[in-house]
């Protein structure tokens, strides 16, 4: 690897942490092409980690902007937090079907074109 694509690859990485993820404003600032940055990241599994890492980062940040918001009584916040986090405590919008028993309704496919036919409805 060559000095040059070393440096880029520091360099990015340091850009793309000042810009929170965002590829474009990154490579902008270095004065390398977005395909450069793609080719680097599928080639370069050490940049790929810090890339990562990056991201995670950047998730981090605006978790706790979310945080703030909900602290300071943003009801829109709260509640995209109980969509998103509180699943499992039912927070959620979608519907679910049941059987009358409660159990998952099965659904069975005729396993061939004959099958399909006899099961028309008429």
């Amino acid at each position: 690897m060559s000095t040059k694509t070393k440096h880029n690859k520091k360099q990015l990485l340091a850009a793309l942490e000042a810009s929170l993820g965002v590829v474009t404003t990154a490579c902008k600032k270095v004065g390398v092409s977005r395909k450069t940055f793609y080719h680097y990241l599928k080639t370069d599994p050490e940049f790929k980690l810090g890339v990562d890492d990056i991201s995670e980062i950047a998730l981090d940040f605006v978790e706790s902007k979310l945080h703030q918001q909900i602290s300071s009584g943003n009801t829109t916040a709260t509640i995209f937090y109980l969509k998103t986090k509180g699943k499992k405590r039912g927070y959620i919008e979608r519907k679910e079907f049941t059987g009358s028993d409660g159990e998952a309704i099965k659904f069975v496919l005729p396993s061939t074109d004959d099958d399909l036919k006899n099961d028309e409805i008429k």
